[in-house]
């Protein structure tokens, strides 16, 4: 059986496709004579529209991830899923007018306008390969480019089995996809790679068969009957073990690369899974997340296994830069797997997503094994919103991890958001008038962006958290041709009514955290401990002071406690015991007063932690990619973190 897994756009250019890398091995290693390969269209593109038009990596990136919240990508897309160059030009234009460009509206208009060109030569290269079957996997602004891939493939070739997965066709959005476009003959919901040998397996033997395949009993499939109505198997009430996660095969994805115009514009990156599902998320999930979709279960792979597999991909295509999808960290590989990469001799860089309460010495541990580029999951510096998110963090702890990422020389990758119901701009004035003091941190990506409603998250399936009344957002609108209940099926994001903080609040905070982005690069903080005093250096724009020195024993002490984060009470009893004798409440408050002045701790629900990273190398490096990447913020608002699924 010769089965082609097809990457449309706008999947990232510089990561091969995770979920499609999965599938090709479980094709070639679990089904009985089966044969797969890789097409990526998405490297195709770019050859494609550079052929036609000036359009640039920059640009490529807005389609796939930053416009994600706006639909642009998609909506580029389904001219040709509808075979209409001017498909609801009007409606996009009127929505969108005002918050794109006038650049990007035209660009964007005129990839529209010629988008079927791309897909129809696309669907002919799909057909003269001649595949049995053809898998399309979906994920973030991939939808529409897929499914009118798979509609022309259908037209050409009407023999042709055509299968859609991945994230875009989780639990209710796959049965919406295989209900409201009859040229997807099999829509796969969850883990891809145990539905999909399934498949075929039973395609091929269905095909020695008067009667056909039995599709009944595959977990989470969508089929079709003979009458061509469409039935949507029940999904699995359980995830599968790590240990029958298979590797990913990329082969050919790093050739086709090299080959292609976007080889010029990003630095290729292996996409590594240690885990799925999400152990903090079990017990407490994040009201706005609805990333794990159907699946919350955290299960990890072995430590030996997923060792075994970093370095093999490392050996096997010679790059050093890798991508973890994992949701969040398997903390026991702190001591298993990342001491084994440090003693490698592989200057590895990965980036991952860590939770946000993690000690120095643990960070440590990720810096040494290469882990220079860290999501650690903060939304908030306010404790009073963390606790609405449910997140599990104080904003001291928050801010203690950009201290700490800073001193140990990680990249702290994070979002400021807003709009929770229940808060008030009483929970963002105290963080407004400190952020000058944080500017030598790691600001976050963007401007604080207000939340957006995911299926699969709290704030969606239960709506006495503050949201009822749930719509799909705006841009589905102007990208389908269907009827709202069946677009409320298909969406992921859902528009509601404004909750939390007002206009003026966001304002306020936005303000801030510009001028923070804006100050960053030349902003420092570092302090060094020389056992009798400690030597404090500054240059930030908002302090006149240069250099300081704590000599008293009180100010070295405290100092020292506020390492961690400290309420006055609990700060007073420690000096007291520290330092031998009756510590004084007001005098240790009148000295937190005066170091808020100075901007050398930050306050937050009652408690303390100084901001001064310690003076060692890393805080005299500035990575050139921090520089850019906080210039400015991106238009089109948050850019959500490329998570590959194990769909098709």
């Amino acid at each position: 059986m010769r089965v082609l897994l097809v990457n449309m756009p706008w999947s990232p250019i510089d990561l091969p496709s995770l979920a499609l890398g999965i599938l090709k091995r479980s094709v070639d290693e679990r089904v009985p004579g089966g044969r797969a390969e890789v097409l990526h269209a998405n490297l195709e593109f770019t050859d494609w529209i550079t052929d036609r038009m000036e359009f640039s990596g920059d640009d490529y990136e807005y389609y796939a991830l930053s416009s994600y919240f706006m639909g642009c990508g998609d909506w580029v897309f389904s001219s040709a899923l509808y075979d209409d160059p001017e498909w609801r030009n009007d409606e996009f234009t009127a929505v969108m007018g005002g918050k794109l460009s006038s650049s990007r509206l035209r660009l964007t208009r005129e990839l529209h306008r010629i988008a079927p060109e791309f897909v129809r030569e696309t669907a002919e290269r799909i057909v003269a390969y001649e595949p049995d079957v053809v898998g399309f996997t979906s994920t973030f602004q991939q939808n529409t480019a897929a499914l009118a891939a798979a509609r022309q493939v259908k037209l050409l070739a009407p023999h042709i089995v055509t299968v859609m997965g991945g994230a875009n066709c989780d639990a209710e959005q796959g049965a919406a996809v295989h209900r409201n476009f009859p040229f997807v003959d099999h829509v796969v919901r969850g883990e891809g790679e145990v539905a999909f040998p399934r498949l075929l397996t039973a395609l091929a033997e269905g095909a020695e068969k008067t009667e056909g395949a039995d599709l009944s009993d595959i977990p989470g499939l969508c089929h079709r009957g003979a009458d061509g109505s469409a039935t949507a198997n029940p999904m699995s009430t359980s995830p599968m073990p790590p240990s029958a996660i298979l590797p990913p095969d990329y082969t050919g994805y790093f050739e086709r690369l090299a080959a292609s115009v976007a080889r010029n514009w990003v630095e290729p990156k292996l996409v590594v899974e240690g885990a799925r599902g999400c152990w903090w998320g079990e017990k407490h999930h994040c009201t706005f997340c609805g990333l794990n979709g159907s699946f919350m279960q955290f299960r990890s792979k072995s430590p030996e296994v997923f060792h075994d597999e970093i370095m093999e991909l490392a050996r096997r295509h010679r790059v050093l830069d890798m991508y973890v999808v994992d949701n969040i960290l398997d903390m026991g590989y702190l001591n298993t797997v990342l001491p084994r990469i440090i003693d490698s001799g592989y200057d590895l860089r990965l980036h991952i997503e860590i939770k946000a309460n993690m000690r120095r010495s643990q960070l440590r541990t990720l810096a040494d094994a290469g882990l220079i580029y860290v999501q650690p999951g903060i939304e908030s510096l306010n404790s009073r919103v963390l606790g609405l998110m449910d997140k599990g963090v104080s904003g001291c702890q928050n801010v203690r991890m950009l201290r700490d990422g800073a001193e140990t020389g990680l990249s702290v990758s994070w979002n400021y958001l807003h709009g929770f119901p229940g808060e008030t701009a009483a929970d963002y004035e105290g963080v407004i008038a400190q952020i000058p003091a944080l500017e030598h941190l790691n600001p976050p990506v963007d401007l604080s962006a207000r939340i957006a409603i995911e299926r699969f998250s709290p704030y969606f399936t239960r709506p006495e958290l503050g949201f009822s009344g749930l719509r799909a957002e705006e841009h589905y609108r102007f990208t389908y041709d269907l009827p709202e209940e069946e677009l409320y099926d298909l969406a992921y994001v859902f528009k509601a009514p404004a909750r939390g903080i007002g206009e003026e609040t966001v304002k306020s905070l936005n303000k801030a955290l510009a001028a923070w982005k804006k100050a960053h690069a030349d902003s420092r903080l570092t302090h060094a401990d020389l056992g009798d005093r400690i030597v404090l250096v500054s240059r930030r724009r908002l302090f006149d002071w240069g250099a300081l020195e704590l000599t008293d024993p009180l100010e070295i002490a405290a100092f020292r406690l506020l390492d961690q984060p400290h309420a006055l009470t609990a700060l007073t009893r420690k000096l007291t015991t520290r330092l031998r004798y009756a510590v004084e409440g007001d005098t240790v408050e009148g000295l937190l007063k005066r170091w808020l002045e100075l901007g050398l701790v930050f306050a937050e629900g009652g408690q303390y932690v100084h901001v001064a990273p310690a003076a060692v190398n890393e805080d005299l490096l500035r990575l050139d990619f921090m520089r850019h990447l906080h210039a400015a913020p991106r238009e089109g608002g948050p850019t959500p973190a490329a998570r590959p699924t194990a769909g098709v």
